[in-house]
């Protein structure tokens, strides 16, 4: 099969999507209202609510919730051959990842921009808030928690990606300066913005920096990750236009430069997919297709972090609700154009099927590693560049979008705090430095309770990240469908894919006892129960709110005739 027709098959079904079946969606279902006035301008403080052009905003969220998972899921599900990927990042970007980012956003616009635990208390009750909010707050844990050793482990092998992953840092300073005091106009900012990324990038490998092996007791990956946190913390208290919203949009253009010349390179090439199309000679041990695919790859084609990120951050910063369908729906767009990409070069990005099968000997193997080597085979051969260089380039990227997701994943963490804090009546937690040290204080303590010096304590329960996160997408679009009948509006179409979802994530929540339990791990097998009885528990305060909703429309509608 050639790489070139499958990417262009996959980009024109999401174009389709986002121009016929996003425009449905927003104006048919949601009905998004160009004059209702969003919590952006109704509680703007500069800081965190604050009126963002669409396409910044675009940025931000797009680069928040893409993080590494859209390349490392797709990369690793390609064991059970290209096809099963391909179909399910495509179908699951057009009918479930937009709708439900697009829904995320509008279910806390129409709420003063609460985050969807604490909307679940208007929507569905008290009792499931509770619930609720303890599951995003593990998803939370694991995605901070596990993402700085991702980062760290990026910086301690490819130190010459070391000076544009904290490069970036600085541009997105002077970048939000220029946009918001200076008054440039955002095409010039862009600009400025990409090409000072770019020339950091191709800088990078003349300035390796490589951290000691040991610094005061601790490894250097140990040193990476307390760097990570503090960088992190500090960011998440920032007014969001100095340093969240232009790291993000920068990653975001950085990201699409980054996929043209994949794209590009993929075109030129046009290489044979060399991995099966099904895989019928899968590793020992690797699980049934059905339904571990459904969460392995969780962001590309739906994730629950994406609700986090939209009623978090995002529905803050949304200057008109019409920009939900933009910010949300052609969001989810971007990240499965990445997870495409992630599966053509995992597959394509190998001399032969005995080299392929070398990558995926075991199931979980691939990942980041399969991404930057088939990609930057594919980019060398295609476009001629050097080897080292593009191998830098993709790791930067895959870098910087971890790092956007932890910047945005923490302040998260803190609202979360914040958001407990008013609902307990804790005044002090309400306030943002002491909810931010609580954040970063549960996430170090995971990362070195349980990781010991080398804080890697984040692994141990990212066995569970993927069910716990395609659950929370579940529940997620199970309270927007409660909306949607509160408000008299066609349901099936958020319906449909939540009761798909719920089905493969309790299945694969099942499936994993067993695993944890034949493993003896019983710390994970405690865990996934917990989470497991919190779905059923939300699920069923959901269902008896639809219920409701049900028959009081169908008294309302009784009455009117």
């Amino acid at each position: 099969m050639s790489a070139a027709i499958l990417l262009l098959i996959g980009l024109g079904l999401m174009t389709l999507g986002y121009f016929i079946y996003s425009r449905f969606i927003a104006n048919r279902i949601y009905r998004l209202d160009p004059d209702f006035r969003t919590p952006a301008h109704e509680f703007e403080d500069g800081i965190d609510f604050v009126p963002t052009n669409r396409f910044v905003l675009w940025g931000h969220h797009f680069t928040s919730v893409a993080g590494a998972a859209p390349i490392v899921g797709p990369a690793i599900a390609v064991i059970w051959g290209w096809l099963p990927a391909f179909m399910w990042v495509v179908m699951g970007t057009i009918f479930f990842a937009g709708v439900h980012d697009m829904g995320a956003v509008w279910a806390s616009v129409r709420n003063k921009a609460k985050s969807v635990g604490s909307l679940t208390g208007d929507v569905v009750g008290k009792r499931a808030r509770s619930i609720f909010m303890i599951v995003i707050f593990l998803v939370l844990l694991m995605v901070n928690a596990v993402f700085a050793v991702v980062i760290a482990k990026l910086m301690m092998n490819f130190p010459t990606a070391v000076l544009p992953v904290w490069g970036a840092i600085a541009v997105a300073l002077i970048i939000g300066q220029l946009i918001y005091r200076r008054m440039i106009s955002l095409p010039v900012v862009s600009v400025i913005g990409v090409v000072a990324l770019y020339a950091l990038i191709w800088a990078g490998p003349s300035v390796p920096i490589q951290m000691p092996a040991e610094v005061a007791g601790l490894s250097g990956n140990a040193i990476w990750i307390l760097l990570l946190f503090l960088y992190a913390g500090i960011a998440s208290v920032l007014p969001v236009w100095m340093l969240l919203q232009p790291r993000d949009y920068i990653n975001g253009l950085q990201l699409f430069v980054g996929l043209l010349i994949l794209y590009g390179a993929i075109m030129l090439l046009n290489p044979a997919l060399v991995a099966p199309m099904i895989n019928d000679d899968v590793p020992a041990g690797t699980p049934s297709i059905v339904p571990l695919l459904f969460v392995t790859i969780a962001c590309g084609a739906i994730s629950g972090f994406h609700g986090l990120v939209s009623s978090g951050t995002t529905s803050k910063q949304l200057d008109k609700e019409t920009d939900a369908r933009f910010v949300g729906y052609f969001g989810a767009i971007g990240e499965g154009c990445l997870s495409l990409a992630a599966i053509l070069v995992a597959c394509a990005g190998f001399a032969s099927l005995t080299d392929w099968k070398a990558m995926y000997s075991a199931f979980g193997q691939g990942g980041v590693t399969a991404f930057v080597q088939g990609g930057a085979y594919v980019i060398h051969n295609g476009l001629g560049l050097p080897q080292v260089t593009a191998a830098t380039l993709l790791t930067v990227m895959a870098a910087l979008f971890a790092g956007t997701t932890m910047d945005t994943g923490l302040r998260l963490q803190r609202y979360i705090f914040q958001e407990w804090g008013e609902i307990y009546h804790q005044e002090w937690m309400k306030k943002p430095l002491p909810a931010t040290l609580l954040a970063i204080g549960s996430c170090l303590l995971l990362a070195f309770g349980a990781g010991g010096a080398d804080g890697a304590g984040g692994m141990i329960i990212w066995p569970l990240f993927g069910t716990t996160n395609q659950l929370l997408a579940g529940l997620t679009l199970l309270v927007i469908t409660v909306m949607l009948v509160h408000y008299r509006r066609p349901m099936w179409y958020t319906l449909l894919p939540l009761c798909f979802l719920l089905l493969m994530t309790v299945t694969a929540l099942v499936i994993q006892l067993k695993t944890f339990y034949d493993q003896q791990n019983y710390f994970l097998l405690v865990l996934d129960i917990v989470v497991l009885i919190a779905a059923i528990l939300v699920a069923l305060e959901c269902a008896a709110a639809l219920k409701r909703h049900l028959a009081l429309a169908a008294a309302e509608q009784a009455d009117g005739r």
